[in-house]
């Protein structure tokens, strides 16, 4: 699940909630920061208003930029995957009509290198939570995951008759017809070669057969388990009977070979990403519970009383999420 970016969240801290806030540089709670008329504002009058506020959140993006900070360097690579989220960010932004530059600015922003910072933080930050996912992992966790759901690589041939158009209709006339070349397969008429040729709809594979060569699970995810579960069902050489339907159409699938399963050393780390990847897939909060875990783990404490009941509140909110 690497180079994944939250993109949306990030255009909604630059669109929605106003970016970087830029604070003076004080030298003690007495300093004055405004005044109008005679009323002087000092530092701690500025920090007591605003940690009822927003300083328990403030506080968690200074926090957590340390430890991301600490966690990971800002390569190369790094950079240049900010660079094209940027990019991406932009086009999308001004094909919508807005003008990007002065939004960016309008946000707090004084140029787009202090955006591209948010950017990288928000990368860092998603590599730490998917790190510390994947280290606490139990041994029952990878061990289910690799019973269930690991199996040697897989090849098959498959023929797709998609349907001409979306409606009940044409999705009953491309099943029957489905049905049609499997009858013609199963009676001679027809070898698997010709029919490819004649009946699908897939244009990559058309030429070699229908051919899909040496696939996992995740390989094929656009199909759907049912097209996984009917071909890791198949004697080799054995086509399926009836057709299998998928977002494409269906299919009728025939099974080459399929290798012997991997060992559980051999794939650990693919059995951490998949599980890291579907767990961030169906909690969309996961992120910020693990956060909360990763300061504890660096000591994280709160003097300020105020700050740290805010901060409480921020944690109970996201404790009572993940008990609905």
């Amino acid at each position: 699940m690497k180079k994944k970016l939250l993109l949306l969240s990030l255009c909604g801290v630059l669109f929605l909630t106003g970016g970087c806030v830029k604070v003076a540089k004080l030298q003690d709670g007495r300093d004055i920061v405004a005044n109008v008329d005679g009323y002087d504002v000092t530092a701690e009058d500025l920090y007591d208003e605003l940690k009822d506020t927003n300083g328990a959140t403030a506080l968690i993006n200074m926090i957590d930029r340390f430890i991301a900070n600490k966690e990971y360097e800002t390569t190369d690579d790094i950079k240049k995957y900010a660079d094209n989220q940027l990019a991406t960010i932009k086009v999308q932004y001004e094909a919508y009509g807005y003008d990007f530059a002065s939004d960016l600015v309008n946000a707090g922003y004084s140029n787009e290198d202090e955006f591209k910072e948010d950017i990288i933080l928000d990368y860092k930050k998603t590599l730490v939570a998917e790190d510390y996912y994947k280290e606490n992992l139990t041994e029952d966790e990878i061990n289910k995951y690799y019973e269930e759901e690991i199996y040697g690589e897989m090849t098959v041939k498959h023929i797709l008759i998609k349907p001409e158009e979306d409606s009940d209709e044409a999705e009953e006339e491309a099943l029957n017809k489905a049905k049609e070349v499997i009858t013609k397969l199963q009676n001679g008429e027809i070898e698997w070669k010709d029919a490819v040729k004649e009946y699908s709809d897939d244009s990559a594979s058309k030429d070699n057969e229908g051919l899909l060569s040496s696939f996992t699970k995740q390989d094929v995810s656009d199909y759907g388990e049912e097209f996984y579960e009917a071909a890791l069902n198949l004697e080799n050489d054995k086509y399926t009977t009836t057709p299998v339907k998928s977002s494409f159409g269906y299919h009728i699938i025939l099974k080459v070979e399929q290798k012997e399963k991997p060992s559980l050393k051999d794939s650990l780390d693919t059995i951490k990403e998949n599980l890291c990847d579907n767990a961030f897939k169906e909690d969309t909060n996961l992120s910020s519970k693990l956060w909360i875990k990763i300061r504890e783990k660096y000591n994280f404490h709160i003097e300020d009383t105020i700050i740290s009941e805010n901060y409480d509140v921020i944690k109970n909110n996201l404790e009572k999420e993940e008990e609905k």
